[in-house]
Parts: structure tokens; C-alpha cells; sequence
């Protein structure tokens, strides 16, 4: 073939020609942060300044001194940060294995399993263990992580009302009546991470009793914080075999990673079939020997919960008047409209006030809301002028 009739692979430009004017590769995207910008809900990264009002720090341990002794420790011990691989291969670590062995014990559970998050340990839950002819209930408010799950489980799926225990007595009434052998799920949050209300275990406990149900419930804000020892709202439920909680080690607990507390079966299955699991680089070793250290202070710890207990109550007492819900750790308080809402979380971050502003798509529309967080880190004073300020400005 002559040169001439030779078809060049070189890039556009490489013999002194021209580039093709290239159409924008992301203008879709672009177009997307401009709406986003237009209707109020567009986010950026912030630096963390002033007095925490927003995050999931409840017990203050995440920069204290307490764990900084214990993580010390663990470093001069010479324990490994880095797993090397995936748990099925050589990122099996003794610390991985200890601490779930103690964290059986310590939630009162046949087994436990440690992942790298609260999101992976809800997404790969939820897409893994329901198959197909079972049926996934979930309260409408649930974690997003386990609406991914959702997206790719093998089950039917539906959510229901929020903490309306009849609601999900009639869709497993409904669905048991036409499929005697598929097996229901229940999934709900102990303590939600936007409303700050509790869920009705008890009452869900029963209907999953009567229904031939597993209860899956995620004690992502409330491991640490409540039950005896900090064991969660699950602890009136441990052992029982249609039971699987879910202890989150990045909130309360101040480090990382989270345990997924169930029937052997379960964390069996889910070391066999969660592809989150199989494929991912095992949670570092130290951090899985900080979790242990750090669950066993916090279980001989009371004084922790008394703390945070008494800046609750003050916050209640101050922040009801003002229109704030819940009258837990975590405070909602309802502005409604987007732009409203973070001009008030901005100019509290002007005075010195880290309160985060909440839109949609994480809350209904029209709910956009400060998310105030009561946590060891703030005292009294800062809850008396975060009340004095929102009287000011909210309309």
C-alpha cells in the first residue's frame, strides 16, 4: 500500500493539522451543578471551624485524648496499618478476627462481621442476604446506603410510612398470605439521622415474631450513645435468631468501620456471597485493634453517656421552644425553604456555630432543615448562645 493510501492512527494534531473543535465530554454534567446552583442545593467541601453543632461525634472521642492514648499504644505494639488484601486472601489479621469475636460478645450477638463503613456494611447486606421470592419492607427515612442495596437486590422491595409499625404489619400480612415461603425483611433505623425519633423495635420485633420476618436494624447513631454500655437500642433484642444490627464505628465510637452483628449464617453467607466484602482490601488492622480498644472504654464508660445526656436536656430545654424536634442527640429543626435554610446554617457559621443546613434530596422537599448535633464537644455555654442566636434569626 502506498504511503498516501495509508489510513494514520496518529491523535489529531500530531502532523501539524488542527485539532477537531471537541464537544464538551461533560456538559451534561455542568448543566446539572447549574441547576443545582439555580434551585439552592448545590454543595461544596468545607473546612470544619467552630463549635461542633453538626457532627456525628456524639461522645467526643474522635480527636480526645483518650483515644489518642489508646492509639499510641497500638502503634508502639507495632501493630500493622495496612491489611495488604482482601479478608479471603492474606488480609485476614488477628485484630480483624479478635475484635469481631468481641464485639459477638460485647452486642450479644452468635457472631460479628467488620467492613470497611456503615454504607458497605448496609448496601452489601441488603444487596446479598434477601433472594429472590423475598420481600424487603423499609421505613421511608432508612439510610441511603441501604436504598443502594435495594437497587441491586434479588428480592421484591417497598417502603412504607415512617415508624408506622401497622404499615408494615399490613404489607407482610398482605404479602405473607400470597407467598407462604419467601422470607420478609425488615429494614429500619434505631435512631434516624435526620428526624433524631427512635423506631418502635418492640412492636416490630412482634410483627417480625408473627410473620416468619428478620428485623434488620441500624444502629449507626446509636451505638456508643444508648443501651446499656452503649450497646444500642438493640441490646432488649440480642440473641434472638431473626435479629441483625448494625454498629457503626465512625460516630459515636470516634473511629472507623462497622460491624454487622447477626446469626453465624448470616456473616457466613455474607464472607461467601457480598461481593463488597469478597472484593474490597480488608479495614486496616490497626484501626480494627483501635475499634476493640475503643469499644471496650466505651462499655466501662458511663460517664461519657451522663455527659452528653446532660447537654441534651439543656438542649431541649432551650431549643423545643424554638420549634426543634426530637429531644434526642440529634435536633431537627424545620425551616422548609432551601435558600432559607442555609442563610440561617451561614450566618451561625459566621458567629462561630458549625450548624450544617439540610436539603434534599437527603430530606423530603420542603422539610430543608438545620441538622443541630448535640455531642461532648460543645458545653453549655455554646448550647445557651446557639438558642440566643436562632431566636434571632429564624423568621
Amino acid at each position: 500500500m502506498a504511503d498516501e493510501e495509508r489510513i494514520s492512527t496518529a491523535p489529531d494534531g500530531a502532523n501539524g493539522a488542527q485539532p477537531a473543535q471537541r464537544p464538551d465530554l461533560f456538559a451534561r454534567q455542568r448543566a446539572d451543578l447549574a441547576h443545582l446552583r439555580g434551585i439552592g442545593r448545590y454543595r461544596t467541601l468545607s473546612p470544619k471551624s467552630g463549635a461542633d453543632f453538626s457532627s456525628n461525634d456524639y461522645l467526643g472521642l474522635a480527636a480526645s485524648d483518650e483515644l489518642n492514648r489508646i492509639a499510641s499504644g497500638i502503634v508502639a505494639s507495632g501493630v500493622p496499618v495496612g491489611s495488604g488484601g482482601s479478608r479471603l486472601l492474606r488480609g485476614n489479621c488477628p485484630e480483624h478476627i479478635a475484635l469481631e469475636r468481641f464485639a459477638a460478645e460485647f452486642f450479644a450477638s452468635e457472631s460479628a462481621l467488620f467492613l470497611s463503613s456503615g454504607f458497605a456494611a448496609n448496601s452489601a447486606l441488603f444487596a446479598t442476604l434477601p433472594q429472590t421470592g423475598d420481600m424487603i419492607v423499609c421505613d421511608e427515612l432508612i439510610h441511603a446506603s441501604i436504598h443502594d442495596g435495594l437497587r441491586v437486590t434479588r428480592a421484591e422491595h417497598c417502603v412504607v410510612a415512617h415508624n408506622d409499625a401497622d404499615a408494615f404489619e399490613d404489607v407482610a400480612r398482605a404479602w405473607r398470605r400470597d407467598h407462604p415461603d419467601g422470607r420478609i425483611w425488615i429494614g429500619v433505623e434505631s435512631v434516624y439521622s435526620m428526624d433524631g425519633d427512635s423506631a418502635p423495635l418492640a412492636d416490630l420485633a412482634a410483627i417480625a415474631d408473627r410473620y416468619d420476618a428478620i428485623l434488620v436494624i441500624d444502629e449507626a447513631h446509636a451505638t456508643g450513645v444508648l443501651g446499656p454500655m452503649g450497646r444500642g437500642l438493640s441490646a432488649d433484642l440480642a440473641r434472638r435468631d431473626n435479629v441483625i444490627s448494625v454498629h457503626t464505628c465512625g460516630k459515636a465510637l470516634g473511629c472507623e468501620g462497622a460491624l454487622v452483628c447477626a446469626p453465624a449464617v448470616v456473616t457466613e453467607f455474607l464472607v461467601n456471597r457480598a461481593r463488597g466484602f469478597i472484593f474490597s482490601t480488608a479495614p486496616s488492622p490497626f484501626i480494627a485493634q483501635l475499634v476493640h480498644e475503643t469499644l471496650l472504654f466505651v462499655g466501662r464508660s458511663d460517664y461519657l453517656r451522663a455527659e452528653l445526656a446532660a447537654n441534651v436536656r439543656l438542649a431541649a430545654q432551650l431549643l423545643e421552644p424554638l420549634g426543634a424536634l426530637g429531644g434526642g442527640h440529634i435536633v431537627p429543626l424545620i425551616v422548609g425553604e432551601d435558600r432559607q435554610t442555609m442563610a440561617i446554617a451561614g450566618a451561625l457559621q459566621d458567629a462561630g456555630l458549625d450548624v450544617r443546613g439540610i436539603r434534599p434530596p437527603t430530606v423530603p422537599p420542603g422539610t430543608g432543615r438545620l441538622r443541630i448535633s448535640i455531642t461532648r464537644n460543645v458545653d453549655r455555654t455554646g448550647i445557651a448562645r446557639l438558642a440566643e442566636l436562632l431566636a434571632e434569626l429564624l423568621p
